[in-house]
């Protein structure tokens, strides 16, 4: 569907339309009065929420990002789907599945009664698709943007048969100095430490990146916060649908390698997780739906 049948179909006046982005992608661009976001249709991915009243979006997003079909977009909230980290089946499939460098289709937008701007977007499995991974499914990812950003990820199995799944927002979040960063919330609980062979340990306080974090953390609470001193603000993450959640940053050596990164990106990023990781298996019955979602909010004294 061309931009400007996408602005016909789907454009809210003075508040969203269609453009072509970078890689040639369809963005969606958003400014209700109450923030500023821009989605990727490519991706399904938000890339970008500022609230009104804040100076620096939430999201970080690497200047070095690959836009290119079959590639990932480093920042906003990646989707990971029908699985969370390596293939689990071991049989060669990408990391974190096959929805985070697809094209997906609006399905709709709308405006909210409180003046947030909604957009939702699909995808449904192909022949392509079952190749990869034989199950029938309706995805849609819901994106509401006001004073707040939720994103709700709704799986719907259309087959006879239940499935597994592992899936995860891998959201990226701008912070000032990473140094000055604090992860509350997950005081003693388990974890599995992706970044020291998968040993579980117990986290002793708040989160703090002294070096490369890779860390699954079970059984958690359903709201964690983001204490960000140089930017003088608290994220505030709420979810629902999750029982686990990932804390990551590269660190120097990673952000170093890493193509689609700048050598210093690790000091201005963290990524805080809402998923079904690890143990935090869901199963989606037969002709039915699990939903799995996070609302992003920001605090100040």
């Amino acid at each position: 569907m061309s931009i400007d049948q996408l602005n016909t179909d789907y454009g809210i006046a003075g508040h969203l339309t269609f453009a072509t982005g970078n890689g040639g992608f369809p963005m969606i661009h958003i400014d209700n009065g109450q923030a500023k976001a821009l989605i990727s249709v490519y991706s399904g991915q938000v890339l970008s929420f500022q609230p009104g009243t804040e100076a620096a979006d939430l999201m970080f997003r690497s200047d070095k990002a690959y836009y290119a079909e079959g590639k990932a977009i480093k920042g906003g909230i990646p989707i990971c789907w029908p699985w969370f980290g390596p293939d689990p089946e071991g049989l060669g499939r990408p990391a974190h599945g096959f929805v985070r460098n697809r094209l997906w289709n609006v399905v709709e937008t709308g405006t909210t009664p409180d003046g947030a701007t909604t957009v939702t977007l699909g995808l449904k499995d192909t022949e392509e698709t079952r190749a990869i991974w034989p199950q029938a499914f309706e995805l849609a990812i819901g994106i509401t943007v006001g004073t707040s950003l939720t994103v709700e990820l709704i799986t719907r199995n259309q087959g006879d048969k239940a499935f597994p799944l592992t899936q995860a927002f891998h959201t990226y979040f701008l912070v000032g100095d990473i140094n000055r960063v604090q992860v509350l919330g997950l005081e003693n609980s388990q974890y599995l430490d992706k970044a020291d062979g998968g040993v579980e340990k117990t986290q002793v306080g708040a989160v703090v990146a002294t070096g490369e974090v890779d860390r699954i953390y079970l059984n958690v609470t359903n709201e964690l916060v983001i204490e960000d001193a140089a930017l003088n603000r608290r994220i505030r993450i709420k979810s629902s649908g999750s029982k686990s959640a990932v804390v990551w940053n590269p660190w120097v050596t990673i952000s170093a390698n890493m193509a689609d990164l700048e050598d210093t990106d690790y000091q201005r990023l963290i990524c805080v997780e809402t998923t079904n990781a690890a143990t935090d298996i869901v199963e989606v019955p037969a002709r039915g739906e699990f939903r799995l979602q996070a609302i992003y909010s920001v605090e100040r004294d």
